[in-house]
């Protein structure tokens, strides 16, 4: 049997990746991706936070979203084709659960705040600003104001596609972006500028040779990326082919429709 992932391991790995007390960093994390971990989610958390300035995580809340009967076209949806999911959905309130657990502790955290989006909210400590940057329509602008201020990508035990702030890079770029629809106490809420499929994004490996570190813990493995870089190599990549990132399932109806959008052939 392993050993389990001690608090003192991820310091390590935090520090030897170039992690620093002036870090701001949007994290990304899976305990199952990193093999037994003593203490949890809260030994991941507390060594984030012995580590850097600043942390965040995402914590959506796709449960909370509505299907309309009707809606704007080519909307990668199908309106009003089960009407009994909107019967299950719930109502956004900020102190709803998501389902990652570390991201959930994290939220749970005394010092922590979460952003204001019913389905793609943030959750961050020290990182007030960044979560202040995101609204109904831009829905993705912590991660701009990360990338505005040093900040770095994490992924810790998973991958690339867990990687939202590749999803920045494709608005950032011009893709096609979707509209969705939230349940909230106040009503249903419209929600634009909502990102597509990231079963593709295994693909940008390849172009961050050179500016990620990575490092082994556990089972799994921590990455670094600066997530100015991030986003500049991922709007330079789409603008160039505007294939780049989406997956290549035939029954993918985001990136069937951002291929249409664009006119690429299949």
């Amino acid at each position: 049997m392993s050993e389990s992932l001690s608090y003192r391991d991820f310091i390590m790995a935090f520090r030897n990746l170039g992690l620093r007390r002036n870090s701001r960093v949007l994290v990304h994390a899976s305990l199952e991706g990193l093999g037994t971990v003593a203490g949890g989610a809260d030994t991941i958390i507390g060594s984030l936070l012995a580590t850097c300035e600043s942390v965040l995580m995402p914590t959506f809340t796709p449960d909370c979203a509505l299907t309309p009967p009707v809606g704007p076209p080519d909307n990668a949806i199908d309106y009003g084709t089960d009407p009994s999911r909107n019967l299950e959905a719930e109502f956004y309130v900020p102190d709803l659960p998501t389902g990652e657990p570390i991201a959930e502790r994290l939220r749970q955290h005394v010092d922590a705040r979460r952003s204001v989006h019913p389905l793609l909210s943030f959750a961050g400590i020290n990182a007030d600003e960044a979560l202040e940057g995101q609204t109904i329509d831009e829905p993705l602008g912590p991660i701009g104001w990360l990338a505005e201020f040093d900040g770095d990508v994490l992924l810790l035990g998973t991958d690339q596609r867990a990687n939202v702030s590749l999803h920045y890079g494709e608005q950032a770029a011009g893709r096609r972006q979707f509209t969705r629809w939230a349940l909230t106490p106040e009503g249903v809420v419209v929600c634009p500028n909502c990102p597509g499929c990231s079963e593709g994004f295994g693909s940008i490996a390849s172009k961050l040779d050179g500016i990620m570190r990575r490092q082994r813990i556990g089972r799994g493995t921590a990455e670094l990326i600066p997530l100015r870089d991030l986003v500049n190599i991922t709007v330079g990549w789409v603008r160039q082919d505007p294939r780049a990132l989406l997956c290549d399932r035939p029954d993918c109806v985001l990136c069937r429709a951002v291929r249409a959008s664009v006119r690429v052939p299949s």
